[in-house]
């Protein structure tokens, strides 16, 4: 078992909200909190205290309370900060939707998480009015933001309140008291990449925990400009971005969507100095001709996660941008981060998701067993693969509804068993092969897609690169790589293999290549091996 090397933190027994903002100096009420990536509009954690304040107090006058779970659809915009924070203000529980759901996904959701409003953007409404009317959400319970509202005879939002008629009623913020420790703050479902989503029960405590462990690994500090193009429906995004940022008392960039040029742009005028990205966003950094058409030298730290970031790729970044790429781990169950590579260790290999946060333990099992992996001594010693298990107090209260999930999830000790495979050595630091259900057995051998697309990275003609087990004639998993190629470039299946074979032990080959336009991913980057999956069966030929 490990222990995070740093000393435990204290976690104040507090909500979200009065841990963020309350006890601001003038100073820091003057500051910058939101900057709009797209308008350039500003707004001083004075004014986003205000309107957190005023939404909260108009809920309240309309009975959300407590006892309410609200539905959020909204792409990251400033007004996301005033309804989140302002929803859980006022004591009800928000659960944050993806907005790329259809309104079947948008229904599913609100309906499990028993949620009676949702609160939206007019480009989402068609979607959100449709899954609204289904789970029997009335037009006066639908929020559009930027709407012109309720009392409108027409127009965008009309028949619905928006969020300047609300923070117009100068409502003062209500008196709500709850249990910071057991009060759910968020319900975020799980990115649904493998199973069917779920909703993760996160509370206050989950949230404040999570934030204050993040301050020994992640340096933000006041002054600090950062981009928040990972969206806050994300559990990454949310507590990363949205909460860790505001409590450093830095500046939050909002991007609504990610576009190459506009988050060039976007980073270049406002002089972002810090990029939280997933994979995917580094692999452009690393091999887009246009980013060389950007003054990107405001960025000191790149920071990625939600997916593994290969070495190699971390260090092409870093030399491109003159700057410090680090990395971390966690996932929605864990608030969501356990790991991270500080951004003063220069002597942490890449590779690694770094050390665990304060406050944390972790252990590597065999996933058969579940016997400790043994950790051999030495500096560049790695153990054996085995699944990663996490106990912390950022640690969720469990799956809602769903209390087989969380068996198999939580165990009686408070072990969160991650379904990821990982290694560790005796400096205390962590890789991440792989999940669990995505190895790999070829001839009884484990082989870990990650691995493999981290060495396709590698060539200089492959844009990006996903890997999969299929089966081949005779019924055997082989590796098989799905692969963009460079604009520009030429390359053939054979070439793909031979670079995989010179680069990996003869187990681990690619055996078969598919071309194709675009790698399947989720909006937090991480591939989505179950749409390459369901492509290879639509190809496959029927018996």
């Amino acid at each position: 078992m490990a222990h995070s090397p740093l000393p435990d933190v204290e976690i104040p027994d507090a909500s979200i909200y009065d841990f963020l903002f309350t006890g601001l100096d003038e100073q820091q009420l003057d500051e910058i909190a939101l900057i709009d990536g797209t308008s350039g509009a500003t707004t001083s954690y004075r004014q986003l205290i205000a309107h957190v304040d005023l939404f909260a107090g108009a809920l309240a006058a309309r009975g959300v309370g407590v006892d309410d779970v609200v539905g959020v659809l909204c792409p990251n915009v400033p007004a996301f900060a005033t309804v989140f924070h302002g929803l859980l203000r006022a004591g009800a529980t928000v659960t944050t939707i993806n907005s790329l759901y259809t309104p079947d996904e948008i229904e599913n959701q609100l309906r499990d998480a028993g949620a009676h409003w949702l609160i939206t953007v007019s480009p989402m409404l068609p979607q959100a009015e449709a899954a609204a009317a289904r789970v029997g959400i009335p037009a006066s319970q639908l929020i559009v933001l930027d709407g012109v509202g309720e009392a409108a005879a027409d127009g965008v939002g009309a028949g619905h309140p928006s969020l300047a008629q609300l923070l117009g009623e100068g409502r003062p913020a209500p008196e709500v008291s709850f249990d910071p420790a057991t009060h759910l703050a968020v319900l975020p479902y799980s990115s649904g990449t493998t199973g069917r989503p779920k909703g993760v029960m996160l509370t206050h405590r989950n949230l404040v925990a999570n934030v204050s462990q993040c301050s020994a690994n992640i340096s933000l500090a006041a002054g600090d400009r950062v981009l928040a193009v990972l969206p806050f429906f994300h559990i990454y995004g949310m507590t990363v971005l949205l909460n860790f940022a505001l409590d450093r008392r830095a500046a939050l960039v909002t991007m609504p969507k990610f576009d190459l040029v506009e988050f060039l742009r976007v980073i270049s005028e406002h002089r972002a100095t810090w990029v939280f990205i997933a994979p995917p966003i580094a692999v452009a950094l690393a091999k887009h001709p246009i980013v060389d058409r950007y003054d990107l030298s405001s960025v000191e730290v790149v920071f990625s996660g939600a997916a593994p970031l290969d070495g190699a790729l971390a260090e092409a970044v870093a030399a491109r941008l003159g700057c410090t790429v680090c990395q971390g781990y966690g996932m929605t169950e864990t608030s969501p981060v356990t790991h991270a590579i500080p951004v003063d260790r220069t002597d942490i290999d890449r590779s690694s998701v770094g050390i665990l946060l304060a406050n944390t333990e972790a252990r590597v099992v065999d996933p058969e067993t579940g016997a400790d992996v043994p950790i051999t001594d030495g500096t560049d010693s790695w153990s054996e693969p085995g699944e990663l298990l996490i106990r912390g107090p950022q640690v969720m209260q469990g799956y809602l509804n769903n209390p087989d999930a969380t068996a198999a999830m939580l165990d009686a000790d408070g072990w969160l068993h991650t379904g990821d495979i990982a290694t560790m050595n005796d400096e205390g630091l962590f890789r991440i092969v792989d999940r669990l259900k995505e190895l790999i057995k070829y001839k009884g051998y484990q082989v870990a897609p990650a691995v493999l697309e981290a060495v396709l990275l590698e060539h200089p003609a492959i844009a990006d690169a996903a890997v999969i087990g299929v089966h081949d004639d005779d019924g055997q998993e082989i590796p098989k790589a799905f692969v963009v190629v460079q604009s520009g470039a030429s390359l053939d299946a054979s070439e793909v293999m031979a670079h995989v074979a010179a680069h990996v032990a003869p187990h681990e080959k690619v055996r078969r290549v598919e071309f194709i336009e675009a790698i399947p991913k989720s909006s937090s980057g991480k591939i989505l091996r179950k749409d390459l999956r369901a492509r290879e069966q639509a190809a496959a030929p029927v018996a």
